[in-house]
């Protein structure tokens, strides 16, 4: 019994270590094969793919406008925009018109405006995606890795969105991309230079671009310039050899240490998992300021998040608004005045982390239940305890007679039997008959209020807190 007990701790123990979420499937999609379920026909002259070898990259997120992200030719045309709108807005199409432009959350009258905007590439990475076959007259997705070297359509701001070859819709990857496994079938056998650990996926660029920084895929030492929603016959050429200078980063944010280096025609990349938010401070980058770098290079940038704003302690009930603020949220923001070595970026003054605050918020209002001031100075209200019998009027209608020496305390009260308590037996005797004068006795029938076992103080100014006890004339 023992050591069976033994063997299932054992066993639950080896599951729990095990207890990761389950592996993605993904479907590999080689260059130049034809797709079995196409929304056009790879025949039908849409586009082609050319022969890239895949290039490893330091980090697997890369976003759409990273220089030399993606590849170019000297002829035009790798995809024919033209006529894959021809098809999409046929009549005897409406059917896969419709089907496409609901997986690309659009309308079909949008279809044309938004090809208008795209801009044929070619892929120079093995990219992960999420793909869509047509079968039955819907679009039916499917995660796939794209090969190096196919031909694709991205938006303005990178993103792949058609594959040129058969029109299919392409879609951002979501996913675990370290939780991926890759079936290769279907005429899609493993290529040559696959490694999973260096597939990409392409997050999109921070702003909307005007043109992409492409790389011959023919001859890597020419780069090519394509202004956004052109097909290739407005592209212009540069030396990619051309070294290019890292710039002074440390203070700015990572949203605009980005943009300066693809302005630069660097690449960015990142020691961490995931991309960092634009918020966050560069401390460092490696290379540092001044190298001089090929087109394309990447540049290990080396950030620090500061820290969320805390946030303010409730005040108790009542005690009003604390008399001094907590920390504000400018510290956290990538215009934070707290953050950055002096003189390092444009909107950096301070230290590259944050201290947090020294003391919490204080709060000088009165304490719960204490209201807004001190207490009334007036007699309360004669709802708010039980009648007096005294030998002078009320404190509101005149000035109290023989107030300087207390009722002697040797009197006892009537027994409690003789009468019920005031508030049992109606109103306050007040209510009903005038108070009794300074020359007339009390009444001797009076009931004491209930538990009165002290006098009040004799200041006309005070605050009464109990009732008075029955007093004897002199």
């Amino acid at each position: 019994m023992r050591k069976i007990a033994v063997l299932v701790v054992f066993l639950l123990a080896l599951g729990g270590c095990d207890a990761r979420a389950p592996l993605v499937e993904v479907r590999a999609v080689a260059a130049g094969v034809p797709s079995l379920a196409p929304f056009f026909a790879e025949d039908s002259g849409l586009g082609r793919d050319a022969r890239v070898r895949s290039r490893p990259v330091p980090s697997g997120l890369q976003q759409g406008d990273t220089p030399g992200l993606y590849g170019g030719t000297e002829q035009p045309k790798i995809c024919d925009v033209e006529r894959l709108k021809r098809f999409l807005t046929a009549p005897r199409n409406d059917g896969k018109a419709r089907a496409w432009a609901t997986a690309l959350e659009l309308r079909t009258d949008q279809i044309p405006g938004y090809l208008d905007r795209l801009t044929p590439v070619l892929l120079r990475h093995d990219t992960l995606s999420l793909n869509h076959d047509y079968k039955k007259g819907k679009a039916v997705p499917f995660r796939a890795l794209l090969q190096a070297g196919i031909a694709v359509l991205v938006d303005e701001k990178g993103l792949p969105s058609v594959k040129c070859s058969c029109g299919n819709p392409l879609r951002p990857f979501e996913g675990d991309t370290g939780r991926i496994s890759v079936t290769f079938e279907d005429g899609n056998e493993k290529w040559r230079g696959y490694d999973r650990s260096e597939v990409v996926v392409v997050r999109p660029a921070s702003r909307e671009l005007e043109r992409i920084a492409l790389v011959d895929v023919e001859d890597a030492e020419r780069g090519i310039q394509r202004p956004v929603g052109t097909t290739g016959e407005a592209d212009s050429g540069f030396d990619a050899t051309e070294r290019r200078a890292v710039p002074r980063l440390a203070g700015t944010t990572f949203g605009e240490a980005s943009r300066r280096l693809t302005d630069a025609g660097l690449a960015v990349a990142y020691g961490g998992e995931g991309l960092p938010p634009d918020r966050a401070r560069v401390t460092a980058t490696e290379p540092g300021a001044g190298a001089e770098l090929p087109f394309g290079a990447y540049v290990t940038v080396r950030v620090t998040t500061p820290p969320a704003s805390p946030a303010s302690p409730t005040p108790p009930a009542g005690s009003g608004p604390p008399t001094s603020a907590g920390p504000t949220s400018t510290s956290a923001g990538p215009t934070s005045t707290s953050a950055g070595p002096t003189g390092a970026g444009p909107t950096s003054t301070g230290a590259t982390s944050q201290e947090p605050p020294s003391q919490r918020p204080r709060s000088s209002a009165a304490p719960p239940g204490s209201g807004s001031g001190s207490p009334a100075t007036s007699t309360p209200p004669r709802s708010s305890a039980p009648p007096k019998v005294t030998d002078s009027p009320p404190a509101a209608t005149g000035t109290p007679s023989k107030t300087t020496s207390p009722p002697p305390h040797t009197t006892s009260p009537p027994p409690r039997t003789t009468s019920p308590p005031p508030h049992t037996s109606g109103p306050p005797p007040r209510t009903t008959s005038p108070p009794p004068q300074a020359s007339d006795p009390p009444p001797g029938t009076a009931s004491p209020p209930p538990r009165t076992t002290s006098v009040p103080p004799e200041s006309s100014s005070g605050p009464v807190t109990t009732a008075p006890a029955p007093s004897v004339t002199l």
